[in-house]
């Protein structure tokens, strides 16, 4: 199916989509997500509306008054639509996608949902919609080494921008630095590099598909030969017997079963997982907050994975769905406080432990977490805008505009981060009643990005009204 653009679309759609563009700029968000979606049912291959249908969905997401157990919860309720959009994805890939549609509108950081959406489009040969969506779920799940590594691949392969690939790469190679599977993926991106300009505009464009382009580019032949539309799970399955092979001859090589027990987690082997890393933290490699940490987030995946083995039409799923989530959390917590403890001076962990406190609502703890955090060089900023919204939601907003400010002072690049820290500020200074001043901040965003976020509508009604 052909990906399209405004132009390529009907009349009648196209003027549904001024319609949704509209609704959008005076903020009515329902309004727009439903024309948006009424719009791809018609037209899947509109990679701007769903765009910005998402964008919309997180704009949602990110106003609504809905607590961390709400939130938590939420899943329950749209299990039945993500049987049902799984039940249709072999038969009409399409109607899958519209089905996990109505799924992200309650929740955009259904996991399961985009994966849906990018398999529909991987066989509706969209490949468009197939790396936005990958895109999407690296960017929720950056710790995901299967995610990260599938979404770095569809970039080389399609020869697209690998500006936000190789950033979300490098930040997970930073905590595994020595992890021999995303060290090869880099590597590809690097080789890859010089393919970004122009080729991913054809595509855009309509002029070529992502297999012609990479047919005129170097080196196209060998990736058509060796990584012909590879899946990271074909990948994972290769290592998993190499891996256990080499285990065999070499029992004491940590760091071999660490990547062991890694690929073991991908696979849902927990309890294998689980075991390995038991081995090696009962070695004299075993004081590691690393490892600590990679048990503790084996455990919470084996949560999750139990959590979407529930039979979703069963009367009692939203109770089991409950009982496993509280259960979660509270390992979450509890684990994590015994990291703290052992590791007082890790402000890695303290950023962490800030962060579940927050999740939870406790507030109080949690700026205990951020302020140690700020000590944190790679962590500083972001600690720095968790306590600007602890100060915020306990309605200490100078404090909070004073540290949004102190933050972006200390952030010369006007990246995305910093357009964030700006919205805050403006938002903060919304709710002190200093209009005039919180319009300057969403100018400066709007100055950059007009696409930011909601600042365009924003601004728009701010000079409207003048």
């Amino acid at each position: 199916m052909a990906e399209k653009t405004l132009n390529e679309i009907s009349g009648d759609t196209r003027r549904l989509h001024t319609k949704a563009v509209e609704a959008t700029q005076r903020e009515n968000t329902d309004y727009a997500i439903a024309l948006f979606c009424q719009i791809l049912e018609k037209e899947p291959g509109f990679v701007e509306c769903r765009k910005a249908l998402r964008a919309q969905q997180f704009r949602k997401a990110g106003t609504a008054s809905t607590g961390f157990f709400k939130k938590m919860l939420s899943g329950a309720g749209s299990s039945p639509q993500i049987a049902k959009a799984k039940m249709a994805l072999n038969k009409n890939p399409a109607e899958a996608m519209a089905v996990a549609e109505q799924v992200l509108s309650g929740d955009p950081t259904s996991h399961a949902a985009h994966r849906i959406i990018a398999d529909a489009a991987r066989a509706l040969e969209m490949p468009q919609t197939m790396l936005f969506e990958l895109e999407t779920m690296a960017k929720n799940s950056p710790k995901d080494k299967a995610v990260v590594m599938e979404y770095a691949l569809a970039v080389s392969e399609t020869g697209s921008n690998a500006r936000i690939a190789e950033k979300i790469l490098d930040e997970l190679i930073r905590t595994s630095p020595y992890d021999t599977d995303l060290l090869q993926i880099q590597k590809n991106l690097s080789a890859h590099k010089t393919m970004n300009e122009g080729g991913y505009g054809q595509i855009e464009g309509g002029e070529a598909s992502y297999r012609d382009i990479l047919r005129n580019k170097e080196e196209a032949v060998s990736l058509e030969q060796e990584k012909r539309v590879q899946k990271t799970e074909d990948v994972a399955e290769r290592l998993l017997g190499e891996y256990e092979t080499r285990l065999q001859t070499e029992p004491d090589n940590m760091k071999l079963m660490r990547s062991l027990a890694e690929l073991y987690t991908q696979k849902n082997k927990f309890d294998e997982a689980l075991e390995l890393y038991g081995r090696i933290k009962n070695s004299e490699h075993g004081n590691d907050s690393s490892l600590d940490l990679a048990i503790a987030n084996t455990v919470v995946r084996q949560f999750d994975h139990a959590i979407a083995q529930l039979n979703p039409f069963a009367p009692e799923h939203a109770d089991q769905v409950a009982r496993y989530q509280a259960e979660k959390v509270s390992f979450q917590i509890g684990e994590c406080q015994k990291r703290v403890e052992k590791y007082p001076t890790d402000l890695a962990i303290r950023f962490e432990m800030g962060v579940l406190y927050f999740q939870a609502g406790k507030i109080g703890e949690a700026i205990q977490e951020f302020q140690k955090a700020q000590g944190y060089p790679h962590k500083r900023i972001a600690a720095m805008s968790y306590l600007a919204q602890c100060f915020a939601k306990r309605k200490m907003f100078d404090l909070a505009a004073a540290k949004l400010r102190d933050a972006i002072k200390e952030k010369p690049a006007f990246d995305d981060e910093k357009k964030d820290l700006i919205y805050q500020l403006g938002c903060v200074l919304e709710s002190m009643g200093k209009k005039e001043e919180a319009i300057e901040q969403f100018k400066l965003i709007y100055g950059e990005d007009a696409g930011y976020k909601d600042v365009s509508a924003k601004v728009d009604a701010y000079y409207a009204s003048q």
